[in-house]
């Protein structure tokens, strides 16, 4: 009997397929794409996808990234037409609405910081030092305050929390003839006491409820263990909750500053001598209803007055949004 030395071909089925592809199909070195018998590209299933989704979400983050700089330059415009009038003439300040003046005019800075009479450095110094006393009552007597809503347990606790709560919704003309008439009557008017003495009375019920919700994010453990110690309630909120608040703090104080330094209406009524004049009010003294406005000298000293208050969020912003996202934890 006689052996065929010529080998079968494979039975499998799916053998035999490959096989039969393999043999009509090759690949291009130069592309790595496959070829039929006739040199044609085979249109394989995901051919051409991923590049065509890549230049999409390189269009889509282009569109996303041009809208957030033209909604941000919409945003700047006002503070840098600012800026650019501040160094105008007073003649060509409304008459162009550029960002880029044709005459520079530094010369408004110098007349609006002595053109009134009286140095603007004297409203700038009024600013910080009610500002200063603002922040100081503001993180004195709510931190206490909110430390006892917190932390202690009186009598109808829960109800003077709903009234310290609903103290935020009244406008502050609805308490403004009595603190005046209360203010006349002790002879306080035309002084710097009314706009800072309420608020070593805490009377910004935002900030008692601000730094009562990160206190309570605080475990209640350390609390405990402080007490088995043999800590008292002062103690306690000297050395266990006090050391925790620097967020929350830091957000009372920029947030204190920045409302005492920008009030108008309050300094307005019970500040009269222009030497106790803040810098709200010594802008205003720029405007005359009357007669010609100093327009180049107000917006110079706008801009001037815009300095601390970016400063200050400048250089403290990290806290801020670090306060304000862990007072809504509660352990």
């Amino acid at each position: 009997m006689s052996t065929d030395p010529s080998p079968r071909p494979s039975t499998d089925p799916s053998t035999g397929l490959s096989a039969h592809l393999s043999a009509h199909l090759s690949t291009d070195p130069s592309t790595g794409l496959s070829t039929g018998p006739s040199g044609g590209l085979s249109p394989g299933p995901a051919a051409g996808s991923s590049p065509d989704r890549a230049v999409r979400t390189r269009s889509r983050r282009l569109l996303a990234h041009l809208g957030l700089i033209a909604a941000a330059f919409a945003l700047l415009y006002p503070l840098l037409w600012l800026f650019a009038s501040s160094a105008r003439p007073d003649e060509e300040i409304f008459s162009s609405g550029g960002l880029w003046p044709r005459t520079w005019d530094l010369a408004n800075y110098a007349e609006g910081w002595r053109g009134l009479g009286v140095s603007f450095r004297i409203f700038f110094e009024n600013s910080f030092v009610i500002a200063a006393f603002t922040v100081a009552g503001n993180l004195f007597s709510c931190t206490l305050a909110a430390y006892a809503f917190a932390r202690l347990d009186f009598a109808l606790k829960k109800t003077w929390f709903a009234v310290m709560l609903a103290t935020m919704m009244l406008p502050h003309h609805v308490t403004l003839i009595p603190q005046y008439t209360a203010f006349n009557l002790t002879g306080f008017v035309n002084s710097f006491y009314p706009l800072f003495l309420p608020h070593f009375l805490a009377v910004d019920g935002f900030f008692v409820f601000l730094l009562v919700q990160f206190i309570r994010g605080m475990p209640i453990e350390l609390d405990e263990a402080a007490r088995v110690d043999g800590c008292g309630a002062g103690r306690i909120f000297w050395y266990v909750i006090l050391p925790q608040l620097k967020p929350a703090l830091v957000t009372t104080t920029i947030f204190s500053f920045l409302w005492s330094y920008n009030d108008f209406f309050a300094q307005l009524i019970y500040l009269n001598d222009t030497d106790l004049f803040t810098v709200p009010l010594g802008l205003r003294m720029f405007l005359d209803a009357t007669g010609e406005s100093s327009w180049g000298p107000l917006f110079a000293m706008s801009v001037l007055a815009l300095v601390p208050a970016f400063v200050l969020f400048l250089g403290l912003q990290r806290y801020i949004t670090e306060g304000i996202a862990t007072t809504g934890l509660k352990g």
